[in-house]
């Protein structure tokens, strides 16, 4: 990695009000996707929801984690956005015979039909622990219930991991295992023990991170497989046939490197006595990525997926793994002093800035091609606000707590 003795931009003030201006410029635009219905939708490139598609529930938790996010950044207007996710949240979207959450409901009415997805169950969790932070009401009840079918229904102890998903009862537990939706309960979880003050929910995080990465990541040369049999064996053909997958793409998903790398600092941060492996593993992603994901096919940018041998299968640019990556490199750069990261911080946000940012809304286009033109193949339109918060946010704050307890707390 290419070093400079420059000074850091999360030095300077001009940055990080540069970066809070575009986190108030986002909340304007999700405000779009607030549905009188309940809930919040998928935003389109205007700033209007898509009113002929489903309410899903990660977006629905992951836009009521962000309204709270903003609310303790003290943004006017946040708060009514987190009640109305929470709303939805205790009422439209729980299943009151079976308990958990539904996948998805119709534009104006009930559930579809679906699983229960640990996935999507993650993000309760984690839009639960920020609600709760951000004093809302129905929070605390939101979070408390979240644990509850987590660690119930999900949560497999003897393997330390989370099972995948369920029909509405919580019955035929589905023939799958996915690092996927066990990295962002990784998340979960230690948002979890920083607002429940329960340090078993970092053991749990430290679990799932030491099988999938400790484990099958460092055996597969940083590969990271994504696809597992009940046994948390690796199944590498998994969808072969539809290798852009949104969820589920076939191959090793690098920007799952970027944000493992991050995850990890966060782990090690919360952890009293963490292990040596998990600083050692976050470098090794974040310079595997590099190395095989950053213009590897001669344009800039982080293509989607590799095989395990690092050709690319997939060349889409995603603007969540451009999005990671500047959080892992902040945070790295932070807890190494290693000038490198900053080197990587600032070509990162260069290339988001030039490519993905549209400033003035303040949102990010969610998918170019390999010559850097907008494609919306994978994820047309700007529904996700999330991923583009923590490169706004993450960068300013400590790895430990979680970002919502850390605003609480007064750490920015």
């Amino acid at each position: 990695m290419t070093s400079t003795a420059t000074p850091p931009w999360l030095g300077l003030r001009s940055h990080c009000d540069w970066l809070d201006d575009q986190f108030r410029r986002l909340v304007h635009f999700m405000n779009g996707a607030r549905l009188d219905a309940g809930g919040f939708g998928y935003l389109l490139e205007d700033g209007t929801s898509d009113l002929t598609r489903p309410r899903e529930l990660y977006l629905t938790c992951r836009k009521t984690h962000v309204a709270a996010l903003a609310q303790l950044r003290g943004i006017p207007g946040a708060g009514p956005l987190v009640d109305h996710g929470i709303t939805a949240l205790l009422g439209i979207f729980h299943d009151k015979a079976n308990d958990g959450w539904y996948s998805a409901l119709s534009p104006t009415g009930g559930p579809l039909p679906g699983r229960k997805e640990a996935y999507a169950h993650a993000f309760v969790l984690l839009a639960g622990s920020s609600a709760t932070e951000a004093g809302r009401p129905g929070g605390r009840e939101l979070f408390e219930r979240a644990q509850a079918v987590f660690l119930k229904h999900f949560w497999d102890a003897e393997a330390g991991m989370s099972r995948e998903s369920f029909a509405d009862d919580f019955s035929d537990s589905e023939n799958y295992r996915g690092a996927n939706s066990n990295m962002h309960l990784v998340e979960a979880c230690l948002a979890a023990g920083d607002t429940s003050g329960d340090p078993a929910w970092y053991d749990r995080a430290l679990s799932m991170a030491d099988r999938l990465i400790n484990g099958a990541a460092r055996r597969h040369n940083w590969f990271l497989p994504e696809h597992f049999d009940t046994a948390w064996q690796p199944t590498p053909e998994y969808n072969t046939d539809d290798r852009a997958h949104p969820f589920r793409p076939y191959g090793s998903t690098v920007g799952h490197w970027l944000e493992w790398s991050r995850l990890l600092i966060h782990v090690e941060a919360s952890l009293e006595t963490p292990p040596a492996w998990l600083r050692e593993a976050s470098i090794a992603l974040f310079n595997h990525a590099i190395t095989y994901g950053w213009a590897v096919d001669g344009h800039d940018g982080f293509v989607y997926t590799t095989d395990f041998d690092g050709k690319v299968v997939t060349d889409v640019r995603m603007h969540w793994a451009l999005c990671e990556g500047i959080a892992a490199a902040a945070l790295l750069g932070a807890v190494t002093d290693d000038p490198a990261y900053e080197h990587w911080y600032r070509k990162l946000w260069d290339h988001a800035a030039v490519h993905f940012v549209e400033a003035e809304r303040g949102t990010w286009r969610h998918q170019l091609a390999a010559d850097l033109s907008e494609a919306g193949t994978v994820w047309p339109g700007r529904p996700d606000v999330y991923h583009v918060v923590n490169a706004l946010l993450l960068p300013q704050l400590p790895a430990t707590p979680s970002a919502a307890p850390a605003l609480a707390r007064g750490f920015l």
